[in-house]
């Protein structure tokens, strides 16, 4: 393979669809690049910016007095019992993320003759081209700042909070200043009915020219090239801007002679070289080659798109999925939009969507080499603990925490839930969360004193909680809560859901595991959980309660959580289990055909070996016309709602089906599809801590392992079992001829 894979994507004209916008961020800062050339606009974003609602105010509900009389009235058999168990408050939505405004570039004359636009992966670098001139944005990871760079003959900046769904009660103002031979532009804007704001600060700064204020921009003549410095702050009450415009006005120092003055481009190519490091180290720790078609790497991204069984389109949508989820994750981690959008109206809040949809999402942060995205995950948990204990209290009565739903991420208090979601009865969501994190500490071999807190947290909430038994002595979870599904004769608030009971046994062991002198008590009370059950038709029952039936027509598949992402179930330790796993997965539905359900579907198959269903679930999204020609993804066929689960997902999806691994195991080759007979994977980690390169083809495969630590562990491929000594410092390398 002499000619790798493409690392950037491109298009011919321009785009006319925000969602067609290519992207770059910091983790902190987004930019959204589209418009025609003669309105260009750069949306600008940022993971704080979420509007008020009434939801910054909002409590857990207080309802542990009530929970022992539910508990009695479900395990008596009232099966509706929980849809009573709420304080009576209507649903009610966190607080929605939306963009901050739009940087609008206006060129007069321009046309579409000979456009090009491109996003380059290596360096986060978004490009435009055109005989009236050239421009470059990207979020640095060195300044947080977004920095463009415009080669214009005749160029007018504004800053525009008119985007689509923007409240019409928003409290805005804009000044325009003279900044030496530029201007300096802010968008000040208020909130309706709150003193919480944010505001926009634009730095112009041209090389030549001439600068004239036209309000509410400046209109920049004859220069040879123009810098914008751009930066969004949310706060309450005034701003003092001095501070903020001094910082950026930092990032180009001003000259001590006419001689020595920079230019725009010589401050670009500057502040790019202070970023790119950070951004290409992380980028480029892993890749992947599937041998595709020149030809086909040479397409756009929306004519590689309309061909869903090209290797080609698989190369670029895991590297564009990395790209993502590399720059939507720092302060946070990726929201259902990433860090994007170029509406104020985004779907289910532009959240943080616990039950699925972050967990998804940040599935590769550990195979996948992106610590980056650990810690931004990492950082959300630590500071909303707090909050998490109080739903543990107020919601349970009980000490240690539940992780909430939904999330805005000011707020880790779970407030969103009704009738048909009662998702505060949900009790999964730390141990789901916290298993990035867990997966971390096993690549690096370190354990992190955070994770360590919080897993002592979520066993404290288990030792508290779990004081039902059933006739056979087992705990019993109630009430209990299969997002986002119900029993087929019972209600949502049900007993032992396979997730909850898979939770609480990893969290209770993993947390042993970080604190021997616990372990023994809290391994104790893991092995008094009950077994999973088999229903009727040989699958494994999402409610592990005699009398509750399946509903198999769903998005979800929480109750295969023992599979994917824990080891709890597998077709080496547990195959009964793992064949009703499989049966599960068989007779699953898609329901409304979201792209998370399809590629959790991947994920779970790959666990279990079955490359087919893998391939299938794969197709369903390629072919289904869920990818923007940003390559940015929708929750829905037919590029219906932006979200970025399948983006951010997929690149997990295709790690799993080549490489799996546990602090004891590595399993080569479990699920490849036919589509994919060669290719290398290079970088992945492994969680017993080895770097590891695989090279394939339909004959033989090849596996380099370079070990962080001494240590035995069982190899897994199509051919059987076999140990593997690895010595720390020392490559390993594996050949295999039938895999």
């Amino acid at each position: 393979m002499t000619e790798g894979p493409v690392h950037g994507t491109w298009e011919p004209g321009p785009a006319t669809r925000w969602e067609d916008g290519f992207l770059s961020g910091n983790g902190h800062h987004g930019a959204l690049l589209f418009g025609a050339p003669d309105d260009e606009r750069v949306v600008v974003t940022h993971h704080t910016l979420v509007r008020p609602n009434g939801s910054e105010h909002a409590r857990p509900p207080r309802l542990a007095a009530e929970l022992p009389a539910l508990q009695d009235r479900l395990l008596a058999g009232e099966l509706d019992a929980a849809e009573r168990f709420t304080d009576g408050r209507p649903l009610q939505w966190v607080q929605p993320f939306h963009p901050a405004f739009q940087i609008r570039l206006r060129r007069p004359r321009a046309a579409t003759s000979r456009y090009r636009r491109s996003v380059d992966f290596t360096t986060g670098v978004l490009h435009t081209e055109c005989e009236e001139g050239r421009g470059q944005v990207f979020v640095s990871r060195a300044d947080d700042v977004i920095v463009q760079h415009v080669q214009a003959a005749d160029l007018v900046v504004s800053l525009d909070h008119r985007l689509p769904g923007a409240p019409h009660a928003l409290m805005v103002g804009q000044s325009i200043v003279r900044a030496a031979d530029g201007a300096l532009l802010t968008l000040r804007v208020r909130y309706p009915d709150s003193d919480r704001r944010y505001t926009g600060i634009t730095l112009i700064v041209p090389t030549g020219g001439r600068t004239a204020l036209v309000p509410p921009g400046a209109r920049v003549t004859g220069a040879q090239s123009v810098l914008l410095l751009t930066r969004v702050v949310r706060h309450t009450g005034e701003l003092d801007t001095a501070s903020h415009a001094e910082a950026l006005r930092g990032l180009v120092p001003e000259p001590e002679s006419d001689s020595e003055a920079e230019s725009a481009s010589d401050a670009y190519a500057r502040l790019l070289d202070r970023h790119t490091p950070l951004h290409r180290a992380a980028y480029e720790r892993v890749t992947l080659d599937l041998g595709a078609d020149p030809a086909e790497r040479a397409l756009s991204g929306a004519e590689l798109l309309q061909r869903p069984d090209s290797p080609a389109l698989l190369e670029r949508l895991f590297a564009a999925g990395r790209y993502h989820l590399l720059s939507a994750s720092g302060l946070f981690p990726p929201r259902l939009t990433g860090l994007w959008t170029g509406d104020w109206d985004t779907a289910w809040s532009g959240a943080f969507t616990n039950d699925a949809n972050v967990n998804l999402q940040t599935a590769s942060a550990a195979c996948a080499a992106l610590p980056e995205v650990t810690a931004a995950l990492a950082s959300l948990i630590s500071r909303q603990l707090p909050d998490w204990q109080d739903n543990a209290r107020e919601i349970f009565g009980a000490r240690g925490v539940v992780a909430p739903p939904h999330s805005d991420g000011e707020s880790g208090l779970t407030y969103h839930f009704e009738r048909e979601y009662p998702l505060h009865l949900w009790t999964a969501g730390a141990d789901w969360l916290l298993k990035p994190l867990v997966d971390h500490d096993e690549t690096r071999g370190e354990q992190d004193p955070r994770t360590a807190r919080a897993l002592a947290e979520v066993a404290l909430f288990y030792e508290d909680f779990l004081t039902r038994t059933d006739a056979d002595g087992h705990l019993v979870v109630v009430p209990s809560y299969s997002p986002e599904n119900r029993p087929a004769n019972a209600s949502w608030g049900a007993i032992n859901a396979a997730m909850d009971l898979s939770a609480a046994r990893h969290a209770l062991l993993t947390a042993a595991a970080y604190h021997p002198e616990k372990a023994e008590a809290w391994r104790a009370l893991a092995d008094r959980l009950p077994p999973h059950r088999i229903n009727a038709d040989g699958g494994l029952a999402e409610w592990a309660w005699p009398g509750l039936d399946d509903t198999y027509d769903h998005r979800h598949l929480s109750h295969l959580y023992g599979v994917w992402p824990l080891d709890e179930i597998t077709p080496y330790d547990t195959p009964d289990l793992a064949r009703a796993a499989h049966r599960a997965l068989e007779l699953r539905g898609s329901e409304n055909d979201s792209a998370h359900g399809h590629l959790h579907h991947a994920l779970v198959a790959a666990r279990l070996r079955d490359g087919e269903r893998v391939a299938h679930a794969l197709g369903q999204v390629l072919k289904g016309d869920f990818f923007h020609a940003s390559l940015m993804s929708a929750h829905y066929p037919n590029r219906s709602v932006y979200n970025a689960d399948a983006a951010h997902t997929l690149p997990a999806v295709l790690v799993e089906m080549l490489v799996q691994s546990t602090p004891d195991r590595l399993v080569l080759l479990p699920a490849v599809p036919t589509s994919c007979p060669r290719g290398e994977l290079r970088g992945v980690r492994t969680r017993f801590g080895a770097e590891l390169d695989l090279t394939w083809s339909p004959t033989e495969a090849t596996a380099v392992l370079r070990p962080t630590r001494t240590h035995r562990v069982e190899l897994r491929t199509s051919s059987g079992a076999e140990p593997l000594e690895l010595v720390a410092g020392e490559d390993h390398v594996i050949r295999l001829e039938a895999w």
